[in-house]
C-alpha cells in the first residue's frame, strides 16, 4: 500500500486524524502541519486531498514514501 507525506502551512489539530484516515498528525516548529501514513489507493489520495480542500488548509507538499516491502525468504534457506 503506498504512503505518504502531506506538508501542510496551518497547525492542524490531533482530533482530525481518524477522519483523515487515520493518518500520523504532527507539527514542525515553524507552525506546519505534516501528515504521514498508507492511502489505500489514488482514489482514496483524493479524497484526502478534497478534505484537505473543504478544511481551507494551505497544502504545501505531497510526497509519496518509501515503504519497507517484506523480505522474501530464499527457498534453501528453508530446507534442512
Amino acid at each position: 500500500m503506498p504512503a505518504y507525506r502531506i506538508r501542510l502551512k496551518e497547525k492542524l489539530d490531533q482530533r482530525w486524524s481518524s477522519w483523515l484516515g487515520g493518518l500520523t498528525v504532527m507539527h514542525e516548529a515553524n507552525g506546519e502541519t505534516v501528515l504521514t501514513g498508507e492511502v489505500v489507493d489514488q482514489a482514496a489520495l483524493h479524497g484526502l486531498l478534497s478534505k484537505v480542500r473543504d478544511l481551507h488548509l494551505t497544502l504545501i507538499s505531497i510526497s509519496p514514501l518509501e515503504v519497507d516491502a517484506p523480505v522474501k525468504k530464499d527457498a534453501k534457506e528453508d530446507s534442512p
